[in-house]
């Protein structure tokens, strides 16, 4: 027990963080840095900090998800988002047994395409290229027989047009993992950094998308379902965004704009916190995996008023096939689309064999 006890004072004494309110979460730079690695990880709502397994992809979310089952894990991922945006991440991780650590090294890239170039009184001027990377690698190691700490360090790099960017961002998550019960817990800190550069060679550096995130998972003992929870933005408790030019109600058919209550408005601050999502695991050696996922605050701030939608729903399969695994993942963020995410993976000590 000695290692829960440190994990849950370790989690009590961080909660004790002011909480700050603030309108929405959007005042901070690079922001592809909160993208789904991975095919499995957007059919899951987006994010992943419970699991921990051989999929090294998940120590981009988690670096103390990395454990020595991943040792020559090799994946290649790659996404298609709404008006012809893709992003990716390549990464390879290695277990060094003589000094009992796990390392992952990885690309992650977003491409924005051509856009199109206007002054302020929308008179075209040309096209401009965008696109953001980082670099990112990352350790783990077990620190007690069912404690995991990991940290992940990132060098990031922004191109939009004829601005740059740069900066540095670290992670530090603590993993609490029962394997007899099936039982895995989670404290991250994602995103620490600054800004190295700032993209207006004059102006102060903006922050970074900073947040505390905790998550539990259990899988079934009689059932091969496991199912996640987790809390985003720890650190602030207010995320709501609150238009100044919007109706601040609920519009009815009629027209009228029904007022919304203190209790009401509070429920939705609260479960925009939350990602739920689940995995159906099928076949001896998981062959064959069904997901699915649920974003709140993905779908309070991307759905249309008065039409119905997905938005905020996710799903996916993946599957193994002879010594690769082949997964899919489909966000729905909003009516007018979603992203289509695909990966290829394996593990090249299985050519060896």
């Amino acid at each position: 027990m000695r290692p829960l006890a440190l994990l849950t004072g370790f989690c009590w004494l961080l909660s004790t963080v002011s909480l700050l309110g603030q309108t929405g979460v959007s005042s901070s730079v690079f922001h592809f840095l909160n993208l789904p690695a991975s095919p499995r990880v957007t059919a899951l709502g987006g994010h992943l900090i419970t699991v921990s397994d051989a999929d090294a992809t998940l120590a981009l979310s988690n670096p103390a998800a990395l454990q020595e089952s991943s040792h020559q894990f090799l994946s290649f991922n790659h996404s298609f988002q709404v008006a012809g945006i893709q992003s990716g991440y390549a990464s390879y991780a290695h277990h060094f047994k003589k000094i009992g650590w796990s390392g992952h090294l990885g690309i992650l890239y977003a491409n924005y395409g051509e856009l199109e170039w206007t002054d302020e009184y929308f008179t075209t001027l040309g096209t401009f290229k965008a696109g953001e990377t980082a670099l990112v690698m990352g350790a783990s190691k077990v620190f007690a027989e069912r404690l995991n700490l990991g940290m992940n360090a990132k060098i990031i790099q922004s191109r939009l047009g004829a601005y740059n960017a740069a900066g540095i961002a670290v992670d530090f998550a603590a993993l609490y993992s029962d394997t007899s019960s099936q039982f895995t817990a989670t404290f991250l800190f994602k995103n620490i950094g600054t800004q190295l550069s700032a993209y207006d060679e004059v102006g102060s550096s903006e922050p970074l998308p900073f947040e505390i995130q905790v998550g539990l998972s259990k899988r079934l003992r009689y059932l091969p379902l496991r199912f996640s929870v987790m809390y985003r933005y720890l650190d602030r408790w207010n995320i709501l965004y609150e238009d100044p030019n919007g109706e601040q109600g609920i519009l009815l058919l009629d027209g009228t704009v029904q007022e919304r209550t203190a209790s009401s408005i509070w429920l939705d601050n609260f479960f925009r916190h939350f990602v739920f999502n689940a995995e159906l695991l099928l076949g001896k050696q998981e062959n064959f995996v069904l997901r699915t996922g649920y974003n709140h605050l993905m779908r309070k701030e991307l759905s249309l008023s008065n039409f119905g939608s997905l938005a905020g729903f996710s799903f996916g399969f993946g599957l193994k096939v002879r010594r690769f695994r082949v997964d899919y993942g489909r966000g729905v963020y909003h009516l007018a689309g979603g992203s289509h995410h695909f990966s290829i993976s394996t593990h090249l000590s299985a050519f060896r064999r």
